[in-house]
């Protein structure tokens, strides 16, 4: 079957490998034992009531992961639109330069969504796009969502800027979704999952401090597919998907040797470094044919800041600096309340992650440290997105420790 390794025992290799089948138990996933059914009437009654406990359940979180979704690419798209030319006009890589090809570099890298509208944009027939250009839902009036945009009232982008519009809040969703399956391929409860996938996604507009793309959310989703693809297939099914994260952001590149421990932990070393590489090499192809094509744009490779970051640091003060978030003026994301809160999520949940997940952050972190310090600017934390993925078990983590003990009700309630 797809995603199955074989030939490989369960227990532990030789030479400091990880355990094949380690099946890691959470407080939050306590066996829980049935009765045995005693006649086949009492059988399909219970398979009756599973499968609507199941769908009951499934449609619960189709309706809270669309909704947390929404609110997170709301609190994203208020406060940076797509950058759009009219909103911010010293842009250089505007959501109009970015979809004509004339944005600067590195910006003009990340091409997985405009390339999606343009080819889309050329196969309409220019009366349809007439038709949704002049058309609006009724009571919506122009000032209203993405109506708002300069961009999107111009006959000319009006159809790509609907497309990546709703391209990007789909990936929103889909990030969801891909955290939830996430947590549980690494041993949480359902719940625990979805609650863990809601905070992280409902925290990314704090996240955005500084800026926020349209390929940010395609970015999250594209990091909690590979590992969760990297924990339950082989990695042959990930060629795909690194591809696409690599059109998404060249920076998927990086992120790929993180992966290593979490491949080996299913398959022998020599299987897990030639996927590594093959992953490497596939990420890197898509790249050098970007970076090809654009070679004439304006900018560089990459932006250097590690000055600014040094001056940035220096002055404490800009730790209190505050921005718009859901609507409420608050600190922006890299304020020291949010340092506090990280650091105590790391101290109460590292001990709980299994060491194939210790490894890949310890991976993660030394890769995307340095890159944030010397080629992101200061103050987005959208930049460390390569430890976004441990962050989410880090929560994940400490919510099932905290719900451990939650099973017994008051004393003073019970009597």
């Amino acid at each position: 079957m797809p995603g199955t390794s074989k030939g490989h025992s369960n227990t532990t290799q030789h030479g400091g490998s990880f355990p094949l089948d380690e099946k890691i138990h959470f407080p939050d996933r306590a066996h829980i034992s049935v009765n045995p059914v005693r006649d086949e009437g009492a059988h399909n009654e219970l398979s009756g009531e599973a499968f609507a406990s199941r769908l009951y359940y499934r449609a619960c979180c189709f309706v809270l992961f669309f909704v947390a979704a929404a609110a997170s690419f709301n609190g994203y798209y208020d406060k940076w639109h797509f950058f759009d030319r009219d909103i911010f006009p010293s842009t250089n890589h505007s959501f109009e330069a970015m979809v004509d090809g004339t944005a600067a570099r590195p910006y003009v890298y990340r091409q997985l969504l405009p390339t999606l509208a343009n080819w889309i944009d050329r196969r309409v027939p220019e009366q349809t796009k007439d038709r949704l250009f002049a058309s609006k839902p009724d009571g919506v009036s122009p000032r209203e969502g993405f109506y708002s945009s300069p961009a999107a009232q111009s006959r000319t982008y009006s159809l790509r800027y609907r497309i990546v519009y709703v391209a990007v809040f789909l990936f929103a969703w889909i990030s969801v979704y891909a955290m939830y399956l996430l947590c549980k391929a690494v041993g949480h409860a359902p719940a625990t999952a979805a609650l863990s996938a809601l905070i992280m996604v409902l925290l990314m507009p704090y996240f955005m401090s500084m800026g926020g793309y349209f390929y940010d959310f395609p970015e999250l989703a594209f990091l909690a597919l590979a590992v969760w693809m990297a924990l339950s297939f082989d990695w042959w099914w990930m060629i795909p998907v690194v591809a696409l994260a690599a059109w998404n952001k060249e920076s998927f590149l990086f992120f790929i040797p993180a992966l290593y421990p979490l491949l080996r932990r299913r398959s022998s070393r020599t299987s897990a470094m030639a996927g590594v590489g093959v992953l490497g090499v596939t990420c890197a192809a898509v790249y050098c044919v970007i970076r090809s094509h654009f070679q004439h744009n304006p900018g560089g490779a990459v932006e250097m800041h590690l000055a600014d970051q040094i001056h940035y640091n220096l002055h404490p003060a800009n730790m209190f600096a505050r921005e718009w978030n859901y609507g409420v003026l608050s600190l922006q994301g890299f304020n020291p309340l949010a340092v506090v809160l990280i650091a105590c999520v790391v101290w109460r949940g590292w001990r709980f992650l299994p060491r194939p997940i210790q490894r890949h952050a310890q991976i993660a972190a030394a890769v995307n440290i340095p890159l944030f310090l010397l080629f992101c600017a200061p103050g987005e934390l959208r930049d460390l997105s390569m430890l976004y993925v441990t962050l989410l078990l880090l929560v994940a983590a400490s919510l099932a420790e905290w719900t451990s003990g939650q099973g017994k009700p008051d004393a003073q309630l019970s009597t």
